[in-house]
């Protein structure tokens, strides 16, 4: 058995064997992923069994920067808000490293020394080409499994975005879709912000 490492700007490339029962745990696919050549600039993270590199361009930084910063803006610099750092989630083999994730003040790591996603109070997410089936499936479906509070998708192909509250049952009760442009309202949510992306760059 095997699982695909895709690189999400071009095709195919390694592949990570597997026991023939497939009883890897994520430790055990993290750690065989970091002896793989991971090019600069590029994260990896496991969706349901299934690695996935995408690039960081220079708008999915660039808006991944907008929102940390007014995440800091209303919740100072020593709130715990972390970028592209595994966090494991409810669901078969997920190890996401989420563009943008804040935790609530009192989160403390676990034994194995990482966060928990039970102390996640918001998660954003910025589609890159190739990736954005997860972001919009798999992984909306594990961040609402996972009761995360707000869920913001932003897509700069679209310059939309999208946000997702009210985790109930597995799923989001609350999905709204917003034109980059017109202000992001989450003052009503324990984020307590209302964010601006009329700088949100488009790709």
């Amino acid at each position: 058995m095997t699982i695909s490492l895709v690189r999400t700007d071009v095709i195919e490339t390694d592949r990570i064997d597997m026991p023939e029962n497939g009883d890897l745990s994520l430790d055990d696919l993290f750690e065989r992923l970091e002896k793989m050549p991971v090019p600069e600039g590029y994260k990896a993270e496991i969706v349901e069994g299934n690695v996935f590199m995408s690039p960081q361009r220079d708008a999915h930084w660039q808006t991944i920067r907008r929102i940390v910063r007014a995440l800091e803006d209303r919740h100072g610099m020593g709130a715990v808000i972390l970028s592209d750092v595994r966090i494991d989630f409810p669901g078969q083999a997920n190890g996401f490293a989420p563009d943008v994730a804040k935790f609530a003040a009192d989160a403390e790591k676990d034994a194995h020394g990482r966060w928990r996603h039970q102390d996640i109070e918001f998660v954003a997410e910025v589609i890159s080409k190739g990736t954005g089936m997860n972001d919009y499936g798999p992984k909306k479906t594990a961040y609402a499994q996972a009761e995360v509070p707000v869920y913001l998708i932003a897509d700069p192909y679209t310059a939309r975005c999208r946000v997702f509250t009210h985790p109930e049952g597995g799923d989001y009760k609350s999905d709204l879709t917003l034109a980059y442009g017109e202000p992001v309202d989450l003052t009503g949510t324990v984020v307590g912000i209302t964010l601006t992306t009329e700088d949100f760059p488009r790709d």
